[in-house]
């Protein structure tokens, strides 16, 4: 099978607590190769263009408030499986529902807070890396 490719964002909770090195440990051992990484401050238009799929949920300005309340980490991976392998690795939404061992269950406060965002399918992932970063960042060799 073929590499894929997947956005993470570490959240802007995961910056506050310093656990960005603690997560990419953690990704890096389940055998996925960042391809691009940057820290970034969203604002809030910019949270709300990136998250409108979600627009008419009821979290939605939750949702985009926290994610333009301080800085995140969005992170290209590539691994085969990448989008199905990092949901598993950081765990169901709520992090009273994640598995032992997940990012979520470990480290996150709570389901408006969960440390990390991980694209659901692989053409989304294309289309979220692409919102944080050109084909010229992401690097294609080990």
């Amino acid at each position: 099978m073929a590499s894929e490719r997947t956005l993470a964002i570490m959240k802007p909770d995961c910056v506050r607590k310093h656990l960005v090195g603690e997560v990419l440990r953690r990704i890096q051992d389940a055998g996925f190769v960042i391809r691009a990484m940057k820290m970034i401050r969203m604002s809030k238009p910019e949270a709300e263009e990136f998250y409108a799929v979600h627009r008419e949920r009821p979290f939605f300005g939750e949702l985009t408030d926290f994610m333009s309340s301080g800085p995140c980490v969005p992170v290209v991976l590539e691994k085969e499986n990448a989008v199905s392998d990092f949901r598993i690795l950081m765990g169901a939404t709520n992090p009273a529902d994640a598995d032992t061992g997940t990012i979520r269950h470990d480290f996150a406060d709570s389901m408006g807070e969960n440390m990390v965002h991980g694209s659901d399918s692989a053409e989304n992932g294309k289309i979220e890396s692409t919102y944080f970063f050109t084909e010229h960042e992401l690097v294609n060799s080990s």
